[in-house]
Order: structure tokens, then sequence, then C-alpha cells
């Protein structure tokens, strides 16, 4: 693989990956759209999409999903924090979470949360 579509593709994980962060801290309350992160990394976003692409095999819709899905489960094991509270953080509707979650993690975020807290 050529160096810098792997810079690309690193650079845009690590900014989806702060941007999660920042979400959940509080420090943002914007989730980055391709658009915005392509800009960020002063290339096109379509350049940006289709070196993801090439890079992973995946799309970038896929890797934000699975980061958000990712970030949503290791929320949703502490029961400090509602699943509402988790919506909001994460720029969504609690109902609207709800079925996102649900879509790709095959529960919804209650029967996650229940099936991680009765496991001894």
């Amino acid at each position: 693989m050529q160096k810098r579509p792997k810079e690309i593709t690193n650079a845009f994980i690590q900014i989806l990956e702060e941007n999660l962060r920042d979400l959940i801290s509080g420090k943002t309350d914007e989730y980055l759209d391709i658009n915005k992160i392509a800009d960020r990394i002063h290339i096109n976003a379509i350049h940006l999409s289709t070196t993801i692409k090439e890079t992973t095999g995946k799309s970038p819709c896929d890797i934000c999903n699975e980061k958000t899905i990712s970030v949503s489960k290791k929320l949703l094991e502490d029961p400090a924090f509602t699943i509402a509270d988790i919506a909001y953080k994460l720029t969504y509707e609690p109902t609207n979470f709800t079925k996102y979650f649900k879509k790709f993690a095959g529960l919804t975020p209650s029967q996650y949360r229940k099936s991680i807290l009765q496991t001894p």
C-alpha cells in the first residue's frame, strides 16, 4: 500500500475517534460527517471516501458505525449513564439511538445492558 492512502486512513480514524471522545466528554455536541472530516484532512470528501474504501475494504460510514457502536457498548456497561444520556451524548434522540443500536448491534441498548450486567 502506498504511504499517502495509509496516512489519509489513519487521519480519518484519528479524527473520528477524537470526535467520539469529545462528544462523550461534552467538549463538543457535533458528530462530524465525512465532509467535515475531509475538510480537516484538506482533501475532497469523495477522495477520502474512495481512499478509505480502498485501504480498509469498508466505507467510511461502516467505520463510523462500528466505532460508534463500540463506544455505545462501553457506555452501556456503566449503569451511571441512562440510555437517554448516552443517546444525547452521541447526538441522537433516544428513540433513534435505540433503532440505530439495534440495527448494528442486533439488540436494543437496554437488552445489551441487561445481558452485560447479568454476566458474572
